[in-house]
């Protein structure tokens, strides 16, 4: 209180307002705010990218996985960010910190997966709040470094800052990779068929099982770890991308529905996906029956799989294949890629549109 107190002092002085012209100032600010309940986070990034700069350097700026910068001798970088708030993207109560910190670093390497490159440095930023016990910290620590380390990235610089409420991690990660192999999400073309990394709708189901507290269930411990600690597939991704076998390609973050309508949308194209080839892991299907919801809905909409959706020309599917299986890596064929701008999914004689139902922040 008697730091608000020194504050108005403070603004009173400085501006030569009275009291009153003060409050009615600041009451007019409070509630003459716009809104922003009704703003999407896909309404957001449109904004910002409108007002992006270009640079003879800037390949691919906002609009795909990671932003792509051109260096020396066709090689380019690759640069992506994420941000995990707490009570938004975890709860500690469920969520062990060594994991979370592991998962902070897992999620952006995905999106370099994504582009088919291969990290190489780190930026790291934390916030703290005073409540925050040294035990966390440490533990939230290792995690991050355990994860930098098996992935071979170099942490180079970052912040550390005061929260006032809540713990909140943001990471940068840089990778490389030659620049004819790059993977975009705008390369998709008709004909094409799709084709998923893994099982979908594992770590949404995890989600919901730690949610309900159902998470030491020991049927259920696939599908916790892979909301927990998810495993971005760096590996397929540089094989697909170095194949020249694919066209698109993303990463799986905010459900099929979205990540595949951000590719039709990129692509100027449209997707027609069947139920029954959606891959479901066993575990999946018995969790989902006894939460009493459809296990199709957490791998259309549930998000932060991390595996990776792509495209591929049917005159590719036997090569592509054999290329996977010669590496131990199991791919799954969903639909296909046709005109028109939608994502369509074929379920029991009956078509859907589930374009972008997905997950999605609104603020």
């Amino acid at each position: 209180m008697k730091q608000y107190v020194f504050f108005v002092a403070s603004c009173l002085c400085v501006t030569k307002m009275t009291f009153y012209e003060f409050i009615k100032l600041n009451f007019f600010c409070f509630f003459s705010r716009p809104s922003m309940t009704h703003l999407a986070e896909r309404k957001i990034i449109e904004q910002i990218a409108r007002q992006q700069r270009t640079s003879d350097r800037l390949v691919k700026g906002i609009g795909d996985d990671c932003a792509v910068v051109a260096g020396a001798d066709g090689i380019v970088d690759l640069w992506t960010m994420d941000t995990l708030i707490e009570s938004v993207h975890f709860d500690l109560s469920w969520h062990p910190p060594q994991l979370l910190g592991r998962k902070a670093v897992s999620v952006n390497v995905s999106d370099i997966a994504a582009m088919g490159g291969t990290p190489r440095f780190a930026l790291f930023a934390l916030g703290l709040p005073s409540a925050c016990t040294k035990e966390v910290v440490d533990r939230l620590l290792d995690g991050v470094f355990t994860a930098l380390s098996d992935y071979d990235v170099v942490l180079a610089g970052g912040d550390t800052v005061f929260s006032p409420e809540r713990i909140m991690l943001t990471i940068t990660i840089c990778g490389e990779m030659a620049g004819k192999d790059v993977c975009y999400r705008d390369s998709a073309l008709p004909g094409d068929e799709v084709w998923v990394s893994g099982h979908l709708g594992n770590a949404a189901c995890g989600l919901e099982l730690c949610r309900r507290h159902m998470q030491h269930d020991h049927r259920y411990v696939q599908l916790v770890n892979a909301h927990c600690d998810p495993v971005p597939q760096v590996v397929l991704g540089r094989l697909l991308a170095g194949s020249g076998l694919i066209h698109a390609m993303m990463d799986l973050s905010d459900g099929l529905a979205t990540d595949l309508a951000h590719v039709c949308k990129a692509s100027n194209v449209g997707a027609e996906i069947e139920a029954d080839q959606v891959p479901l892991a066993a575990p999946l299907i018995t969790a989902a029956e006894s939460l009493g919801v459809a296990a199709l809905d957490f791998a259309l909409s549930g998000g932060e799989d991390y595996q990776l959706v792509f495209t591929v020309p049917g005159e590719n599917r036997a090569a592509l294949e054999k290329l996977c299986a010669q590496h131990g890596r199991p791919i799954f064929r969903l639909g296909k890629i046709v005109d028109g701008t939608k994502v369509f999914l074929h379920q029991d004689g009956q078509r859907r549109d589930i374009t972008f139902s997905g997950y999605e922040h609104r603020f």
